[in-house]
């Protein structure tokens, strides 16, 4: 059985097509009717327009004249004189003089002219005809007449019949487009709602349905529309919640792990794949015992299972790299009726703080060690003086040399400390000015010559004439003497150091090359640090302080310039500054 809407849409659009046709062929009719009389205005306005000019033209000029307003006017021109003569005439071949005056337009003609449609035996095709009298010479009558091929009519009637078709059949897809929607509106309103609350039932909440009229349907309509807009809410509202708080958990600088009542870990953020150096997406969904490896961790978990109760404790996990240190919060995870529903772990990071606290420690060890072998020195020789050794010019003379040397050292010691102290405070800046590179290196070199040469060793420099760079003077040669220094304290005798400046660019590179012990491999991480010593003895009977590089460090880095260091055991070292040549 048809439905009723099909049978709707059906009627309506045989009616409209039988009312359509009938428009368009009382239009088409009316329309070519409408052309005809404007072609019939215009050939008669145009054909006045010719007589009035014949008017004042010679009888030999006619034919010239023709011809011209035939090209100009595009249509066939002729000029019969009073007597049926052709005078003037295009395209087409004189006539009997009777059958110029016989023609139906020339009859006609009057003061407004006269018109006729006809076929031309001589053009051989119908034509539409309009001839205008005109007087010339003694009071005579002639007639000027103008000729249009019917063609054109019939093209321009091809052409509108043609729009009529075009125009009238787009507007019965319109109508029947109309039509269609005005029959959904009143058949399918409840579908669509039927439609639209399955969808919310399958979770697509942008589904919408047409709201039509106010009656009850279109109620029905906005009802279910407002309860599908505030469900997308709802739920946007909800991802957008759910997505931060994702986002917070991934890139939180710690470790987060949820561990339900099940012991099965149903959360893990990205971070814990650092922590623990593993793919810990796998580990979703398995028990923690089974993927945790770390025994005191897995010992926390399972203490905040049995008691319910917070726990924080700090626990040492170990890779393959290195050892990092974590301070483990974890807590139990109540729902409704106190029941457990699993727990939660936050692990901070505080590897740095525990190399921090490492590093005061060893600096307060160092510090007094290295305070109390002077001081030792000084207390045992005094005592030694005071209990009767003083007596002995020699030994006095020998024991006063070396509390000097002692107290010397102390003195080197507490200096360096107060200049280590002074280059870390933040508001320490240098002296900014011209540095001549070449002149402060060749300073520091024959000031450092003499103690290579007690020691027999070589002491080269290659520093190019003029280099100049914006930085501290003092600092910079503070920098040169402690690396050249450290160079000679480390190179055994006949050995050689080689000081070489060249610039890079816009960069001053300094190169303190030295044929010494050398610095293993994993010394060179830590040569930087205070009181760190790559060969305890040989410093100490140097005099050192074990300062020298942690102060050079800060003050390469204080010109914005970077230090590297190459060497091999018993292959000696290579330390390499960039000094930028402008201040940054």
């Amino acid at each position: 059985m048809m439905k009723f809407r099909t049978r709707l849409v059906f009627g309506l659009m045989i009616a409209i097509l039988f009312v359509l046709a009938a428009l368009g062929i009382l239009l088409g009719q009316l329309l070519k009717g409408f052309y005809v009389d404007q072609l019939e205005e215009r050939l008669g306005k145009e054909a006045s327009m010719a007589a009035l000019t014949l008017e004042d033209t010679e009888e030999s000029e006619w034919q010239e004249y023709a011809e011209e307003l035939a090209k100009r006017l595009d249509v066939r021109v002729t000029i019969i004189q009073e007597d049926g003569d052709v005078a003037g005439e295009t395209a087409e071949e004189s006539q009997a003089a009777e059958n110029n005056l016989e023609s139906p337009e020339i009859e006609q003609a009057d003061e407004e002219g006269g018109t006729t449609i006809r076929y031309s035996s001589i053009a051989e095709e119908e034509l539409l005809y309009y001839a205008y009298p005109f007087q010339y010479g003694e009071e005579e009558n002639g007639y000027v007449r103008l000729a249009m091929p019917v063609e054109r009519i019939g093209e321009v009637n091809q052409k509108l019949w043609m729009f009529l078709a075009v125009s009238f059949s787009i507007a019965f897809i319109i109508i029947l487009s109309l039509s269609y929607r005005i029959a959904n509106q009143l058949t399918r309103p409840i579908g669509q709602v039927t439609d639209v609350a399955k969808q919310l039932a399958k979770g697509n909440f942008k589904a919408r349905t047409y709201e039509g009229t106010k009656d009850e349907v279109g109620q029905l309509t906005r009802s279910i529309n407002i309860l599908a807009y505030n469900l997308d809410q709802i739920t946007r509202q909800y991802q957008t919640q759910q997505e931060r708080l994702e986002a917070l958990i991934d890139h939180m600088g710690s470790g987060l792990i949820f561990i339900n009542d099940r012991g099965d870990i149903s959360l893990i953020n990205q971070y814990c794949k650092d922590i623990f150096n593993a793919d810990t997406d796998q580990w979703l969904q398995q028990l923690y015992y089974q993927v945790i490896e770390d025994k005191k961790l897995i010992q926390l978990i399972q203490q905040i299972f049995l008691t319910e109760a917070k726990v924080q404790n700090q626990v040492q996990l170990n890779t393959r790299l290195n050892v990092s240190h974590y301070d483990v919060y974890g807590a139990p995870i109540v729902g409704e009726k106190d029941r457990l529903r699993g727990i939660v772990l936050v692990l901070h990071d505080i590897t740095e703080l525990k190399k921090l606290e490492q590093i005061r420690k060893d600096f307060v060890a160092n510090v007094s060690h290295e305070l109390k072998t002077p001081v030792t020195s000084l207390k045992g020789f005094t005592e030694t003086l005071l209990d009767g050794a003083m007596e002995d010019e020699r030994a006095r003379k020998q024991f006063l040399d070396i509390i000097w040397k002692e107290s010397d050292r102390l003195q080197d010691l507490i200096s360096d400390l107060l200049e280590l102290s002074k280059i870390e405070k933040e508001y320490f800046e240098l002296n900014w000015q011209k540095v001549n590179v070449t002149k402060s290196v060749e300073e520091v070199v024959e000031l450092l010559r003499p103690k290579a040469k007690n020691k027999k060793l070589d002491l080269l420099v290659d520093v190019p004439d003029d280099i100049y760079m914006e930085g501290d003077t003092s600092r910079f040669k503070q920098i040169i003497i402690n690396l050249v220094t450290n160079a000679i304290v480390y190179t055994p005798e006949e050995g050689s150091i080689h000081v070489d400046v060249r610039k890079e660019k816009e960069s001053v590179v300094v190169s303190i090359k030295d044929t010494g012990i050398g610095i293993s491999e994993e010394e060179l991480p830590r040569i930087f640090e205070r009181f760190y010593r790559i060969n305890k003895d040989r410093s100490r009977n140097s005099g050192g302080t074990g300062l020298g590089l942690a102060i050079v460090k800060h003050l390469v880095e204080a010109h914005h310039a970077s230090i590297n260091v190459y060497s091999e055991i018993n292959k000696g070292a290579t330390f390499i500054i960039r000094f930028p040549q402008k201040r940054e």
